[in-house]
């Protein structure tokens, strides 16, 4: 009996070497993840959010209430929706990309803004978080733009710089609230 085992054993060792290999068919790659796309009904509904809270914001300083702020150097300007940026009704129902790029840019500024030396003394929280969640929700497709550090200004022009920034954070949250809501309408 023993050689007969044996015979077996060998069989049962062997034979997968001597049957003709087939070869299978590697395994499918799993598919990507899709990439999350932008909910554009939540983007309306921060930013309307957002253009409620700067239009609240009191002046501190009563001065300054009455007073128009503008720069003269352009290249201190902060992102601004142009034409160019893709961000009218047409374009955005075929390629929204080059508009929410843009966006996010004025999104990372204003929030760099406010983290900044300029709001040191007059935090506003509830702005942040809303610039916060806004950028979350755009990020999820369009990742992070650089983040640009403030440079430092003195403490007597905070009251005037906060004024200028909180004016251009205004316009362009109303800008941006526009292209979210025509985003979100439903076709």
């Amino acid at each position: 009996m023993a050689p007969l085992r044996r015979l077996r054993l060998c069989l049962c060792l062997c034979l997968p070497l001597l049957l003709p290999t087939t070869t299978a068919a590697p395994a499918p790659a799993p598919a990507p993840a899709p990439a999350p796309r932008t909910d554009w009904a939540a983007c309306r509904s921060l930013s309307r959010e957002l253009s409620r809270l700067v239009a609240t914001l009191k002046e501190p300083h009563r001065i300054l209430e009455e007073t128009h702020l503008s720069e003269e150097d352009p290249k201190n300007w902060p992102p601004r929706i142009r034409c160019s940026d893709a961000c009218d009704p047409s374009t955005l129902d075929t390629n929204n990309t080059r508009c929410l790029w843009r966006i996010l840019q004025g999104l990372q500024h204003y929030r760099d803004l406010l983290s900044s030396d300029i709001f040191t003394a007059r935090r506003l929280p509830l702005l942040e978080a809303a610039l916060d969640q806004l950028l979350g929700l755009v990020q999820q497709e369009h990742g992070r733009p650089p983040r640009h550090s403030m440079a430092p200004s003195e403490a007597w022009a905070h009251p005037l710089l906060q004024r200028l920034a909180l004016q251009r954070l205004q316009s362009f949250a109303a800008i941006m609230s526009r292209i979210f809501t025509h985003s979100a309408s439903p076709r």
